[in-house]
């Protein structure tokens, strides 16, 4: 009984919290550059809000950590190590990862990401060009690349596997009409597309995400860390 009304204590007191919150921009700017990214959402059957999702690999503690502080009011459990097994039953570390509380303003950015047949089967979309002129921001973009973007021979590109030809065009012309920066695109075998920048773009991107870049992240545009 006792561990009962704690339960219903506790129900009450974290829907009070959440009704408190409120997401700031910068929140919606990082939450936005990582749904383009790594980032899930995920709104279960019968569910009302949804919760945002965080997983990177080890190598990748740095910035797990660094999208936490900024989303800490958010989440009510510090970052945990995921493990898998192997074959023989050998656990091992795989991942740093969190999740936030389910909140209505985070069910709203799901909205823009999973529509129509996304709420059933979880695939993300690029969202309108409304929504990119409004959180595709130097900081969202920066985010967006330190998830899926690389550096080699001068150039970034970014693994865009997971969204549509359609929606890698409209990324696209957003880019080029934003930012003056005016990537182009490659099919990658049977993964999907993947969008790059010559040089000239390239060093045009770094000079627009790089105040953003924490240091462990450096390597993406071409920088030693510090």
């Amino acid at each position: 009984m006792g561990s009962c009304k704690i339960s219903k204590g506790w129900s009450k007191k974290l829907d009070l919290i959440k009704r408190l919150l409120s997401l700031n921009e910068e929140q919606k700017s990082i939450i936005f550059g990582s749904l383009l990214g790594d980032g899930t959402m995920w709104l279960g059957k019968g569910g009302i809000n949804t919760n945002f999702k965080i997983e990177h690999g080890l190598k990748q503690k740095e910035l797990v950590f660094w999208k936490y502080e900024k989303l800490k009011n958010f989440v009510f459990t510090e970052p945990k190590i995921s493990f898998r097994y192997t074959s023989d039953g050998t656990k091992y570390p795989k991942s740093w990862w969190f999740r936030t509380v389910r909140h209505p303003d985070l069910t709203k950015i799901y909205k823009l990401f999973y529509s129509g047949e996304g709420y059933k089967t979880g695939h993300k979309i690029v969202p309108k060009n409304s929504f990119l002129e409004r959180y595709l921001n130097p900081e969202a973009l920066a985010v967006w690349i330190m998830d899926d973007g690389s550096f080699n021979k001068k150039i970034i590109d970014i693994s865009t596997y997971c969204f549509s030809l359609e929606d890698i065009k409209r990324l696209q012309i957003f880019l080029r009409d934003k930012f003056l920066i005016n990537p182009n695109f490659y099919r990658d075998r049977d993964k999907g597309y993947r969008m790059y920048f010559n040089q000239k773009d390239t060093s045009t991107l770094i000079q627009i995400i790089s105040p953003y870049f924490i240091n462990s992240m450096r390597y993406k545009i071409g920088f030693a860390t510090l």
